[in-house]
C-alpha cells in the first residue's frame, strides 16, 4: 500500500471522530464551535460548510499515530479517539500561536483572531485544548481499557507542557540576542516534536507494544518532527507563498532566529543589525536574506533535515517493526525532506 493508500482509508474516518468531538453543545455556543470548525477547515468565515477542497494542513500528526498503531499489529480505528486528540492540540497551539506571532493569515486564510478578536480566539483555544483531551475517553468507547486511556492522557498532558515551554522559550528568543543553535534544538523539540513523539506513543500505546518499541517510536517521532520544524524554517524564508500560504519572509520581518537565521548569523554578523529593523524596511529585509543566501544557511539546513530523517529511519529500523505500516511509515518520514508547504 502506498502512503495516499492510507491517507485514503485514515483520513474520512479521523475527520468523522474529530467533528464528532467538536460538535456544539446548543444552539447558544453555535459561533464558538463555529470558529473551531473554520480553524479546523470545514467551514467558511460564515459558518457555511466548505464544500470544495478544505484548507484543513496536512493531518500529519494523526496519520502518525495510526501508522505507528497499524505497525504494532493493533487495530486502527481504536486509535482514532488519540489521532483526533492530538490534532485538536495541535490545532490549538495554531490559534494561540497565531495570536502570540501576530500572523494574520494561516492556510492561505484569515487566522481566527485577525476575524474574531483576540478575547474569542483565546477561548476558541481553550475550547480546543479541552475537547482534545475529553477525546482520549472516547478511547474507552472502542475496547480500550481504562488505565490505557488514563496512560494516553499523561502522555497528552505531557506534550502539551513540553509544547508550552517550547512557545515561552520561541518568544523569548525573539528578543535573546545570543541564542545557539542548540538552543533553538532544544525549543523545537518542545515546540514541535515533542507533540509528534506523543503521537508515535499513543499509537503504540493503543496497539499494546512492549516498552522497548515504544520508546523506540517515540524517538522515531521526535527526530521526524526536528527535520519537519526546520524544513519548515527553510519554507519560512524561501517557499512560494501561493503554496505555503504564508508572506515572504515572515519570520525574517519578525526577527524569529529559526535555524537558517542563526547559521547564518555564525557566518555574517551584520546580519544581526538588519534583523530588528526588517520590519520597518523593505531593503534590510533583501539585505538580510542576501546575507543568510550568501552564508550557505539553507544548504546547513537542509543537511540538518536529512540527518533528522536518517536518525529517525534508524530508530524505526531498531523497533523491528515490518509489514505494510511500518514501510509507510519509513516512506513518510523521507517525504517530509522534500515537502513544499
Amino acid at each position: 500500500m502506498t502512503i495516499q493508500d492510507y491517507l485514503d482509508r485514515y483520513l474520512p474516518a479521523l475527520e468523522a471522530e474529530m467533528q464528532a468531538v467538536v460538535a456544539a453543545s446548543g444552539p447558544t455556543l453555535h459561533d464558538l464551535y463555529g470558529m473551531l470548525r473554520y480553524h479546523l477547515g470545514w467551514e467558511d468565515r460564515d459558518f457555511r460548510p466548505i464544500t470544495g477542497p478544505q484548507p484543513t494542513g496536512k493531518r500529519l500528526r494523526p496519520v502518525f499515530c495510526l501508522l505507528c498503531c497499524e505497525a504494532c499489529g493493533g487495530d486502527w480505528e481504536q486509535a482514532l479517539p488519540a489521532a483526533a486528540a492530538v490534532e485538536l492540540v495541535h490545532n490549538f497551539s495554531l490559534i494561540h500561536d497565531d495570536i502570540e506571532d501576530g500572523d494574520s493569515t494561516r492556510r492561505g486564510r484569515p487566522t481566527v483572531w485577525s476575524i474574531w478578536g483576540v478575547p474569542q480566539a483565546l477561548n476558541a483555544g481553550d475550547t480546543l485544548f479541552t475537547l482534545a483531551h475529553l477525546a482520549l475517553f472516547r478511547l474507552m468507547d472502542r475496547g480500550v481499557p481504562p488505565e490505557t486511556a488514563l496512560s494516553a492522557l499523561q502522555i497528552l498532558l505531557t506534550a502539551c507542557l513540553r509544547i508550552t515551554e517550547g512557545q515561552f522559550l520561541d518568544l523569548r528568543f525573539e528578543d535573546q540576542e545570543d541564542v545557539s543553535v542548540e538552543d533553538y534544538l532544544f525549543m523545537i523539540g518542545c515546540k514541535t516534536a515533542e507533540l509528534v513523539s506523543a503521537t508515535c506513543e499513543l499509537g503504540a500505546l493503543v496497539a499494546g507494544a512492549p516498552a522497548d518499541v515504544s520508546e523506540r517510536l517515540r524517538s522515531f517521532g521526535y527526530h521526524a518532527g526536528i527535520a519537519f520544524q526546520i524544513q519548515d524554517d527553510i519554507l519560512g524564508i524561501w517557499g512560494d507563498p501561493a503554496v505555503t500560504g504564508k508572506p515572504v519572509g515572515s519570520d525574517l520581518r519578525r526577527g524569529k532566529k529559526t535555524f537558517p537565521v542563526l547559521y547564518a548569523l555564525n557566518c555574517q554578523p551584520a546580519l544581526r543589525h538588519l534583523l530588528p529593523n526588517a520590519a520597518c524596511s523593505s531593503d534590510d529585509l533583501q539585505a538580510a536574506m542576501a546575507l543568510i543566501n550568501r552564508s550557505g544557511a539553507r544548504e546547513a539546513a537542509r543537511e540538518r533535515v536529512l540527518e533528522e530523517v536518517s536518525r529517525a529511519v534508524q530508530a524505526l529500523q531498531e523497533a523491528g517493526l515490518s509489514g505494510p505500516a511500518a514501510d509507510a511509515l519509513d516512506n513518510l518520514v523521507r517525504q517530509l525532506a522534500f515537502r513544499e508547504r
